[in-house]
């Protein structure tokens, strides 16, 4: 059972950088459902869309698994034969508990032959190979930028035709005001759903060197340098949101 986020309700003197250690784990999904707007929007789109795009005989990536919400919403509505999951998060404490989530509840899905692969790696690393669906979920502003180009390029040659590549991020924006407004915006919507200023100062404090979001524009220029012909942003909630690309 999980507890709520209340990790970090003490001042802290030495915080350091963010860590998706067992005490996150603990609270992961309190803190994602305060802290993400439209983040069960977007899994429920991810679900909708497996039943569309996924084929037979084809391989689904979860780039960035953490507690496996994705991978179970991707095995529940696989509607084809002789697919794959393979699902990859470099945070041990993640994969031991994806491991067990999705064994617990894969009894009730309706994946019609698929296998699972969990993976503890940098995914980075990882061969994306005949894949009719792959999902970057708030993942790919945690990697260098020096990489990002270099990931989405993989993805796309690994990609089979047809395939569609799902991204969801915080975004930043070139317009000053704009962005300062969308800021503001979610840190009211934090304060609404019960974080302390401190909270959010701390927390802000220890994710700003290891999370360095893009602007919209710049992973639409990415999509196009990889060879991307089809893509642009589906779902936003202030400076959130989710784009899908989709190979010819």
């Amino acid at each position: 059972m999980f507890l709520k986020d209340r990790l970090l309700t003490k001042p802290i003197i030495n915080l350091g950088d963010w860590q998706f250690d067992k005490k996150v784990v603990e609270v992961f999904p309190d803190m994602i459902r305060r802290s993400i707007p439209g983040y069960s929007n977007i899994i429920t789109m991810i679900g909708i869309l497996v039943t569309q795009y996924v084929t037979p005989n084809s391989i689904i990536y979860d780039l960035g698994c953490s507690l496996g919400t994705v991978t179970l919403s991707i095995l529940r509505n696989i509607r084809v034969n002789n697919c794959k999951i393979i699902a990859i998060d470099n945070s041990a404490a993640m994969i031991k508990h994806c491991k067990r989530f999705i064994n617990k509840y894969r009894k009730n899905t309706s994946g019609i032959n698929t296998t699972v692969e969990i993976i503890k790696g940098n995914l980075i690393d990882i061969n994306i190979e005949n894949a009719s669906m792959v999902i970057l979920n708030f993942t790919l502003q945690f990697i260098s930028p020096s990489l990002r180009q270099q990931l989405i390029n993989r993805i796309y040659q690994g990609m089979n035709p047809g395939g569609i590549l799902m991204l969801s991020e915080k975004f930043n924006f070139e317009n000053q005001k704009i962005n300062s407004l969308l800021f503001k915006m979610h840190y009211n919507f934090k304060r609404a759903n019960g974080y302390s200023e401190l909270e959010i100062h701390q927390k802000y404090n220890m994710l700003k060197n290891i999370m360095l979001p893009d602007s919209i524009d710049t992973h639409k220029l990415r999509f196009k340098t990889a060879g991307f012909n089809n893509y642009d942003l589906w779902f936003q909630c202030f400076n959130f949101g989710s784009l899908i690309a989709i190979k010819d």
